[in-house]
């Protein structure tokens, strides 16, 4: 009897898991995907539509707009996140002082929500209310950051208020992989006259290359994903051009009826996550064996 209950132990406590993940994740996943297929509109319909759902979301401009920026804000957001936060983690491992409290401050935007961050960028940026109005009220009356009601410009704000939040994270990784080193390599190095920028550039960051996947792997999911930040800060405008695809699922889906062409785009944002994803995860899997 013990040996029976020992066997299946730890299949009945993982079973509640297991089901909540089948069915809350990969089952609406496949539903998802099913809706996409059909007619769909303020209730689902399951009268089959084929691929027709997602030859509207090719034609449609606020679609095209929205990939558009998302390509925008993901670059912009990902290399200036690595690159600050990489510099960031190297200010840090030269073991300068206060270096607690530091790391604190430069860690504190990622215990915020994107909500919150949004609404206080929001706020900096309003050319009435913040940054604009304050260096007015200095005196320079010819200082100009309208961005945040620019068509042009809009989507700029999202990647400053994402690098922000966003950094510090990036920071703790590589700081983190820094101390992961061992500084006999570093030393051998100096001991054969190499200056600090060249070991960091030659010798220490090549050796961090699986915290700049695992960095790259974590930003891109942020972007992609990026629903709460662009509501808080710029709700998709002005007009959409700030929409990102995110939030284009949400309008469509929820707000305006087209619960298909929503689902349509939701599949479309699963498949760019796993083209970044399995790529990835394939390369590591394929290392180890190795």
């Amino acid at each position: 009897m013990f040996n029976i209950l020992q066997k299946w132990l730890p299949k009945i406590i993982l079973s509640p898991s297991i089901f909540l993940v089948t069915v809350c994740i990969y089952g609406y996943v496949a539903w998802t995907g099913y809706l996409s297929l059909t007619h769909s509109r303020f209730l689902p319909n399951f009268k089959w539509a084929g691929l027709l759902q997602y030859q509207k979301l090719m034609e449609n401009d606020r679609w095209l707009t929205s990939c558009i920026n998302l390509l925008v804000f993901g670059v912009l957001f990902i290399v200036i996140s690595i690159i600050l936060g990489t510099l960031l983690a190297i200010l840090l491992d030269q073991n300068i002082r206060q270096e607690g409290a530091i790391r604190t401050i430069y860690l504190y935007p990622m215990a915020l929500s994107f909500i919150v961050t949004g609404t206080a960028w929001k706020w900096i940026l309003n050319p009435g209310l913040g940054l604009e109005k304050m260096i007015h009220d200095w005196g320079w009356t010819s200082f100009k950051f309208d961005w945040i009601v620019s068509n042009e410009m809009s989507v700029y704000t999202l990647v400053i208020a994402a690098v922000w939040q966003s950094s510090g994270f990036v920071m703790a990784m590589f700081l983190a992989g820094l101390r992961g080193i061992d500084s006999s390599i570093v030393k051998a190095a100096q001991i054969d006259g190499a200056s600090m920028p060249t070991i960091y550039w030659k010798i220490i960051l090549p050796c961090l290359r699986p915290v700049f996947f695992s960095a790259v792997i974590i930003t891109s999911h942020i972007a992609i994903k990026s629903f709460d930040l662009v509501t808080a800060l710029t709700s998709g405008g002005p007009g959409y051009s700030s929409d990102l695809p995110a939030l284009f699922m949400y309008t469509h889906a929820f707000t305006r009826g087209q619960m298909g062409l929503g689902a349509a785009s939701a599949m479309m944002m699963l498949a760019g996550v796993l083209a970044i994803l399995v790529p990835y995860l394939y390369s590591e899997l394929r290392n180890r064996e190795q």
